[in-house]
């Protein structure tokens, strides 16, 4: 009797050990963010480590924040599953969605609805104050930077209001150069490495107020009209690790950020933003449709 109580026994924990979940499933996996890195790599890293915290709380789940390297990587990361969530600019989440089916634009910025880009200048150019698209034709002979090749504020949208005024990349002196990121985009032509360029207004203003650009070395000279940009991208995939009400929950955490929360708030300022409204994948149709009249999409996958 004691040998089968034992056998038993020894059987009961086996079964037990067998039917126990073991470490890294799916189930316990993070829940995976990123974004492109169009600033400071350590600004980055405040504020992704802030949100991933932040989201962690409200969602009951771990969060992770994941750096890449550029624009590309982060949408070559969401489109193979390393990121579940990324913010995007217009132009990369278009790329994003292309390449992940299913895949949903949740929330942007309140400002992202009506965002622009700012062209400024090294004073030594002598380029004037620009009134009109038409004016764009003023930098024609200049030297000119864009930020990164898949920056919406920094290339596309920029590009397509040159098109718009007649200009083409070889009317500028010399090859237009790429940045890398919009800080770096005020640095270079601050310097005068470039003559003139263009970036993300948002991060223009917020350099402005923070007093770190040399207004005796640079000046702004031209604000584009407004159009969509920056958004979160979530892949489809997450309703089966996390429930089937799982985007929506995001986008509930996202929207419940309230400046009038201390918590929230420096969350907020880090991203430049008083509030985050729903978006929809719709909203950045004119987005798609410039990207691959200039050559940035050019299939649908």
């Amino acid at each position: 009797m004691r040998y089968l109580s034992l056998l038993l026994l020894v059987g009961t924990l086996l079964l037990a050990v067998a039917c126990a979940p073991s470490q890294g499933t799916e189930e316990s996996e993070p829940f995976t963010i990123g974004a492109i890195p169009d600033q400071d790599p350590e600004l980055l890293q405040r504020l992704y480590g802030s949100i991933a915290d932040y989201l962690e709380a409200e969602l009951g789940v771990p969060v992770e924040y994941r750096p890449v390297t550029d624009y590309t990587a982060a949408v070559t990361a969401f489109r193979v599953g390393d990121l579940d969530m990324v913010w995007f600019g217009g132009l990369t989440g278009v790329q994003a969605r292309l390449q992940v089916e299913g895949a949903q634009a949740l929330a942007q910025r309140s400002i992202d609805e009506q965002f622009t880009s700012v062209f400024i200048a090294n004073r030594d150019s002598r380029l004037p104050q620009l009134d009109s698209i038409d004016d764009l034709t003023q930098l024609a002979g200049h030297t000119f930077t864009f930020g990164s090749e898949s920056s919406t504020s920094g290339r596309l949208m920029p590009q397509y209001f040159l098109q718009e005024a007649g200009l083409t990349l070889d009317d500028f002196n010399g090859e237009v150069g790429f940045s890398g990121s919009h800080d770096t985009t005020i640095e270079l032509v601050t310097a005068g490495s470039y003559q003139a360029g263009v970036l993300n207004s948002q991060v223009w203003d917020s350099r402005l107020a923070e007093g770190a650009v040399d207004l005796e070395r640079v000046q702004e000279i031209w604000r584009t009209p407004p159009y969509h940009d920056y958004h979160w991208v979530i892949r489809p995939d997450v309703q089966e690790r996390f429930g089937q009400d799982f985007p929506q929950r995001v986008t509930d955490a996202l929207l419940a950020l309230d400046a009038s929360n201390p918590e929230h708030a420096e969350i907020l300022n880090l991203f430049g933003a008083e509030r985050f409204i729903e978006t929809e994948n719709a909203n950045y149709a004119e987005i798609e449709a410039i990207g691959r009249q200039i050559g940035q999409i050019v299939e649908n996958r």
